[in-house]
């Protein structure tokens, strides 16, 4: 089968000369980072065996039975961003896809639970340093539960139950097997900002996603702030709550925000009210507790 012609992995610069400055800078910021992708996809970075630690273990379910998750951890495994809950909480009201917590997610085995019944277990390894913090927060635990569960879904096409509970007294079901890791990590995609971005592409019209500011009351108590400057009053507002999730509608399809939260939310519990001087929506969102 014959190659494809590398020339057309990246725009011609033909005409360049034609574009302005901007535009020029930009396909040359392309071609490199186009030059550079090749170049890691050429030399994959080879792999290492670890031996995770057991941690703690939770229980969940799918169509085809018992689920276990062995959440354990290896110092080999590297360790997420360091931030404080308020300022994670931050950047998941910002940009929900900007915080990634490294993690291993080992392949499934079958298992007998505690009542000699069929059932799988997966392991999912996180870093040392991290897991420790994660064992005083609530928080953190529920994130990287949610994170797990999630990633076991896309990697092997499950579909999980997100009721899942904590098991007392057994940090892990079966064994932990070794896991292979890449030993160097993946190249960090470089920002370029917006070195060009015509008016004609800028989007004028459809709803705003308006600004959402929420930071922890108490530990059971999530309040949110959704700024709302067209509005003066709450007519026309619509707001759902799920158990992690935060939908609002605006009036004229002025506004639309759809936010997944982390943490389990009492959605009959909530409350929400318009503050007509700061032009603001105020959601009190109780927590669920967290499984034992």
């Amino acid at each position: 089968m014959a190659m494809a012609d590398s020339k057309l992995l990246v725009p011609e610069l033909s005409e360049a000369e034609k574009m302005g400055a901007d535009t020029a800078r930009f396909e040359e910021l392309l071609l490199q980072a186009s030059k550079e992708l090749q170049q890691a996809q050429t030399s994959r970075p080879e792999s290492t065996q670890i031996q995770p630690q057991p941690g703690f273990c939770i229980k969940t379910n799918s169509s085809e039975g018992k689920v276990f998750i062995n959440i354990c951890h290896s110092p080999s495994i590297p360790p997420p961003a360091d931030m404080t809950e308020d300022e994670l909480l931050q950047m998941l009201e910002e940009d929900q896809a900007g915080f990634r917590i490294p993690m291993s997610l080992g392949e499934p085995h079958a298992e007998l639970d505690a009542k000699g019944q069929g059932c799988t277990a997966y392991d999912v390894a996180v870093n040392s340093d991290f897991y420790r913090r994660m064992q005083n927060s609530d928080f953190l635990r529920e994130l990287v539960v949610t994170i797990a569960r999630e990633g076991l879904e896309d990697k092997y096409s499950l579909q999980l139950n997100p009721e899942w509970r904590m098991l007392k007294n057994r940090p892990f079901l079966g064994s932990i097997s070794q896991q292979n890791i890449r030993s160097q990590q993946r190249p960090r995609i470089q920002e370029l900002g917006n070195l060009y971005t015509p008016d004609s592409l800028r989007p004028e019209e459809g709803p705003e996603k308006p600004h959402l500011n929420l930071w922890l009351e108490a530990p059971d108590l999530l309040l949110a702030e959704i700024d709302l400057p067209k509005l003066d009053g709450a007519l026309g507002l619509s707001l759902e709550i799920g158990e992690n999730r935060l939908v609002m509608g605006g009036p004229q399809q002025l506004y639309h925000l759809d936010a997944y939260i982390p943490l389990r939310i009492n959605s009959e519990e909530s409350k929400a009210a318009f503050h007509r001087k700061r032009k603001q929506l105020m959601v009190a969102m109780p927590l669920l507790s967290v499984p034992s």
